[in-house]
């Protein structure tokens, strides 16, 4: 597998200095890592559940981590407006709802490409949402803070500057590769490192 993102970057590091050249590098370093994972898979490879536990399939990790990226690169513009719950009257403390949350099967359609949804447009959206992200981290305003919106994975009253939004990415990104390295290596033993 190749190290190297199949989509050349358009915000080039070595143009930056300090820390927003190590945001950036280090986003670009954990997205090659993750997007090596599927290189040269089938679709078909790509959707495959390897465990009996874990809604997770690489095709659906480059999904979710591409609306993810997206999500948190909107917040980071627009503010909480950007992040409004879909979902206002979910009772979050309802047992039911606990259970499909751990579960997975409420993001069930987050982890998953649906019919239409291809590995290939996956990986050219998250791309884009990519090089939006590093342009963006570039030259914003790193110290810039929103306050986040209500739900259970947030605490109450939390803000998040553009700053540590970047380095949500560069975590989830990073998380999500080390999931994506278990299950291509489950498929046909490939490794990225």
């Amino acid at each position: 597998m190749s190290v190297t993102p199949e989509v050349p970057v358009s915000t080039d590091p070595s143009t930056l200095t300090g820390e927003r050249r190590d945001l950036v590098e280090t986003l670009q370093m954990h997205r090659a890592l993750f997007l090596q994972t599927v290189d040269g898979l089938t679709e078909e490879q790509a959707r495959v559940r390897t465990t009996t536990f874990s809604v997770l399939n690489l095709a659906g990790l480059v999904k979710h981590v591409a609306q993810t990226e997206a999500g948190w690169l909107a917040f980071a513009k627009e503010g909480p407006s950007a992040m409004a719950m879909e979902w206002p009257e979910v009772d979050w403390d309802d047992p039911v709802i606990q259970e499909r949350l751990a579960t997975g099967d409420l993001r069930h359609d987050e982890f998953n490409l649906l019919e239409g949804e291809t590995l290939e447009a996956m990986r050219t959206y998250y791309a884009q949402v990519a090089d939006e992200t590093d342009a963006f981290v570039a030259e914003a305003d790193l110290d810039v803070s929103y306050p986040l919106p209500e739900a259970p994975w947030f605490p109450a009253g939390a803000t998040r500057s553009v700053r540590r939004v970047a380095m949500h990415i560069v975590a989830e990104t990073a998380q999500h590769a080390g999931h994506a390295d278990f299950l291509r290596e489950a498929i046909d033993g490939a490794k990225t490192m």
